[in-house]
């Protein structure tokens, strides 16, 4: 009986989950931290995300009972975007400029400034926020070029790890078209992005990493990692992939079904069989890590919201979550606008938090709910501009990650979108969903087929319980829009 890993490499934490690779059966889960951080400047060493994953992998091992050699292949998924800048030698030049670092704000000001939101579009399928690798490689062109004359290496935290483990620079579609000079629907890196807008006197091609499709194997693992890891030195090493593409593949997404996925950032999320564009900007038009593309808005303002108010009214989460739903549902309730740490979709790196339409008689319980509603309405904003984009985005909808655990969140979206809220039999869909990368590529078979076979059972169905709170989200929509409130 063959074992996969697979690594969910967060920007908190790694989680190893250990699979049977032809039942998918749970065997063994381990968890490290990583360090904490906080933008603008929202930096990690990546030597502390393989310290982390050498633990978790370790304590994976033992929950399993297993021993390490049982493990037949490994798949890298990981936090999307950062910058990673390995010298001639594979040493890290400097720390990783994370998703959530805004540093570079106005780097990616300038680029979409210089060409124009739809030019942007056109060539990648997206417009390029503080978020994307490209900003971080301008920024660090700035202020930092002699690190940039020893980079020999430009890689994302999912191809860092990849790389320690397989000695070779290899990403995938769906890191990549999330860097801001590939174009997924070419199949191409645009290296004419990174010549117009960080530097033209680099050889961009030879530093780049090999994308490859989700079927590929990157290669088998090295000596070295096999034996820091205590691993056989026969492990096979998958692509790898973005941490929401991978969860899509966890949860079992196919075409039209929609993924919400409740974390430190909110992301929505369907699939489609064809690139979809959105000249606004709002919907990246990323690849999927199954062959085809993965419409999704993303936001910097998620749990972390509720987990501010919690704090704020001196209650437990699970306090918050009863005050929120034992507030009533009056159209003219307060609303916020929970732009606490900027915000990425709108794009507003400098924006803060405001709540809207408080009287007297506004209750902790009022307060409660619009904490929680800020944070969907934001993502419901991003799941119709998903639909206008033309993906359909019509199907089964799902909730993953810390905030699905909360009844508040889920009766509450159910009510926004007038639609049951399904969790699924997923504890950390985005490690489940690189085990399901992991075998298919230990079996020789698509990504597609595994994910079907693997689909998880319906955990929760949350039925709509009150009228669509239309009102309510038109006014938070008016407030987000106000001149000067959220800048």
């Amino acid at each position: 009986m063959s074992i996969v890993a697979g690594v969910d490499s967060s920007t908190q934490s790694c989680t190893v989950e250990l699979r049977d690779a032809d039942t998918g059966r749970l065997r063994g889960t381990g968890r490290a931290a990583h360090p904490p951080t906080t933008p603008p400047r929202s930096e990690q060493d990546p030597e502390r995300w393989w310290s982390a994953l050498r633990e978790a992998l370790l304590a994976a091992v033992t929950d399993a009972g297993i021993d390490a050699t049982e493990i037949a292949a490994i798949s890298i998924a990981a936090q999307c975007h950062g910058l990673v800048l390995l010298d001639e030698h594979g040493r890290v030049l400097r720390a990783a400029k994370l998703w959530n670092d805004t540093e570079s704000a106005p780097q990616a000001q300038r680029a979409v400034a210089a060409r124009g939101e739809r030019a942007w579009v056109d060539a990648i399928g997206s417009v390029p926020t503080a978020a994307f690798t490209i900003s971080k490689l301008m920024w660090v062109a700035e202020h930092e070029p002699d690190v940039l004359d020893r980079a020999r290496h430009v890689l994302l935290p999912h191809d860092f790890l990849t790389f320690r483990l397989a000695d070779r620079a290899v990403t995938d579609r769906s890191e990549a078209s999330g860097t801001g000079y590939y174009s997924a629907r070419e199949g191409r890196w645009r290296t004419d992005l990174l010549d117009e807008f960080v530097r033209a006197d680099l050889e961009w091609e030879s530093m780049l990493p090999t994308v490859l499709g989700p079927d590929e194997v990157a290669g088998t693992i090295s000596t070295g990692a096999a034996e820091q890891l205590g691993l056989g030195h026969d492990v096979v090493i998958a692509a790898g992939a973005g941490d929401q593409h991978a969860g899509a593949l966890g949860v079992g997404l196919k075409e039209g079904d929609v993924l919400y996925s409740l974390g430190t950032s909110g992301v929505v999320i369907t699939t489609s069989r064809n690139p979809v564009f959105d000249p606004s900007g709002a919907v990246n038009g990323v690849a999927d890590a199954a062959g085809g593309y993965l419409p999704l808005i993303c936001t910097l303002n998620s749990t972390k919201v509720t987990d501010a108010t919690a704090r704020w009214l001196n209650v437990t989460l699970s306090e918050l979550s009863e005050l929120a739903l034992a507030a009533p549902p009056r159209e003219d309730r307060p609303v916020l606008v929970a732009y606490l740490d900027g915000e990425r979709t709108p794009n507003r790196p400098d924006a803060t938090g405001t709540l809207g339409g408080l009287t007297t008689d506004t209750t902790r319980e009022d307060i409660a709910r619009a904490a929680f509603e800020g944070v969907l309405f934001g993502l419901a904003a991003g799941h119709e501009a998903i639909r206008a984009a033309g993906a359909a985005a019509d199907g089964e909808v799902s909730v993953v990650g810390g905030g699905a655990k909360s009844p508040a969140y889920r009766q509450m979206l159910a009510d926004i979108l007038q639609k049951p809220v399904l969790t699924k039999d997923v504890v950390e869909a985005t490690a489940r969903g690189a085990c399901v990368q992991a075998a298919a590529v230990l079996r020789g078979a698509a990504v597609a087929t595994v994910r079907d076979a693997w689909t998880p059972a319906v955990s929760t169905t949350t039925e709509p319980a009150a009228p669509s709170p239309r009102a309510a989200f038109d006014r938070y929509i008016q407030l987000a829009r106000t001149p000067g409130l959220t800048r």
